[in-house]
Parts: structure tokens; sequence; C-alpha cells
């Protein structure tokens, strides 16, 4: 079940780039966006099936997280499937997009910190400068990255690319 959701996790940072930078350039990417909604969810529910740490409180933080993503997927989806992108749709869609994949590269941050040798001797318990310093870089660009995706994407539906 891990190797799994790892190899999902990977498929949503993908597909999520590949989204961004598509937005960044007020385009759509329509295979990639259901491939990132698609895995992102699919991550979220294989979460919960994960055992959670010992002396984790509870519900604890991950599947918190788990359940954020899935709303902020169902609100994408349906900005994107139902609205088609309309008006206020459109700002959702973004809004709703970059937040997840921001979710995303915040928990692979997470995890890298964790699993990698030399960055978990740097932080071992993930209150350590290096660590803060990369989440606070990682929250930056995402901000960079959504106020330009809002920015070029407000302009008038263009027809998706595949």
């Amino acid at each position: 079940m891990l190797t799994l959701h790892v190899t999902i996790c990977f498929i949503a940072l993908l597909a999520g780039a590949v989204v961004l930078i598509a937005l960044c350039r007020g385009q759509r990417q329509s295979t990639w966006d259901a491939v990132l909604l698609l895995s992102t969810a699919v991550i979220s529910l294989t979460g919960f099936a994960l055992a959670s740490s010992p002396g984790t409180p509870k519900p604890d933080p991950a599947r918190i997280l788990g359940v954020v993503e899935l709303v902020l997927v169902v609100i994408a989806a349906v900005a994107l499937y139902s609205g088609r992108l309309a008006h206020a749709w459109r700002a959702i869609y973004v809004t709703s997009t970059v937040l997840i994949v921001y979710l995303n590269a915040f928990v692979a941050v997470i995890q890298a910190f964790l699993k990698i040798g030399f960055l978990h001797a740097l932080a071992p318990t993930g209150k350590e400068h290096p660590f803060v310093i990369v989440q606070l870089v990682t929250l930056a660009v995402f901000v960079v990255i959504g106020v330009t995706a809002f920015r070029q994407y407000r302009r008038p539906a263009v027809a998706p690319a595949s």
C-alpha cells in the first residue's frame, strides 16, 4: 500500500507542475487537470489506510490534511467540470488547484526531511531552522505561482491544450 501511495504522490506532483505551468501561461492542460485531481484524491484516500505513527494525536494531522485536500479536489472539479471555469469559477479553480499542489509539495518537503538522511540530520524534529526555511520558501514560491496563475488565467477562456 505504501509503495502505491508514494508512486501516486510522485504522479500528483508531476501533474501539478504541468498544470501550474500551463495556468501561469494562461492555458489549460485538460488531461493533466484530470490526472492531478484524480491522483490527489487517491493520495488522500490511500493515506487514510496507512497506519499512524505511535503517539500521534487523534485526529492526526495527515488525515486532517487528507480531508482538506479532498474538499479542495471537489471544489476544483466542480469549478472545472460543472462551472466550466465561467466567471467566478475560473478564480475558484485556479485558487483550489494552486492550494492542492502546494499541499502536495508541503507534504513532500516533510517526507524529504523525514526520509532523506542528510536532510533529517539537519532537522530531526522538524522544528529546526532548515526545515522552517525550506517550508517558508516553498510557501513563497507557491504564492508567486498563485498570483501569476491568477493574473494569467483571468483572461478570456482558452481552449484546453492536451
